[in-house]
Parts: C-alpha cells; sequence; structure tokens
C-alpha cells in the first residue's frame, strides 16, 4: 500500500506541474503512474489485506517486485518514448507488470484453492 500512495503523491504532483506549465505531452505516462502504480497496488494491497493466506510464501513477494520493477521501468520507458529515446524500457516495464498481474492470478487461485 505505501508503494501505491507513493506512485499517487507522484502521480498528482505531476499532474499539477502538468496542468501549471499547460504541457500536457507526458500526460499518458502520468495516467499509467496513477494507473498501474496507485490503482493496480492499491487493489493488490487490498487483496492481501483481506486474504491474509494470499501473502504467505515467496510467491507473493515475486510478485510484489515484480509489480514494483514493472512500474519503476514502464513510466519513464513511456516519457522516454514520447521524447523519441527509445521504447525498451517501456517495453521491459510492460512486459514486468504482465507478468506480475500473471503471478497474482496464480496467487489469487492458489489462495482460492485453500478456502
Amino acid at each position: 500500500m505505501i508503494l501505491a500512495v507513493i506512485a499517487v503523491v507522484l502521480g498528482m504532483g505531476w499532474g499539477i506541474q502538468m496542468s501549471a506549465s499547460q504541457n500536457h505531452s507526458l500526460a499518458p505516462a502520468h495516467a499509467h503512474l496513477n494507473l498501474v502504480g496507485w490503482v493496480t497496488m492499491s487493489i493488490f494491497a487490498f487483496y492481501y489485506h483481506q486474504v491474509p493466506a494470499a501473502a504467505e510464501g515467496i510467491l507473493p513477494q515475486i510478485h510484489l517486485g515484480a509489480a514494483f520493477f514493472g512500474v519503476a521501468a514502464m513510466v519513464p520507458g513511456i516519457v522516454m518514448a514520447l521524447r523519441q529515446q527509445g521504447e525498451t524500457f517501456a517495453k521491459v516495464g510492460s512486459v514486468l507488470t504482465l507478468i506480475s498481474m500473471l503471478i497474482f492470478l496464480a496467487v489469487v487461485l492458489k489462495s482460492r484453492a485453500r478456502a
């Protein structure tokens, strides 16, 4: 949840900066920070809070790492892509984010099987 809140604070600050400068050219990166960083990470946190058994073991730790590094690579990668500086980080971040969601699916299915 801490990572989600950090993401939304950064996203809100970035949105204020874009509004004040009237330069919204990086809005896609800002949107991904808020959606993937804030919304998705907070949903993960709520699930793990509601289903404590799901947070047990190594898989949830791998999930958190993949989710964090996915956002950490994707958002600056989108900035780089928008500035025509390459798409590698955006691609790596996107794949890590997808992997994290697949891991989360495995965690959810595993926790449901226990119930």
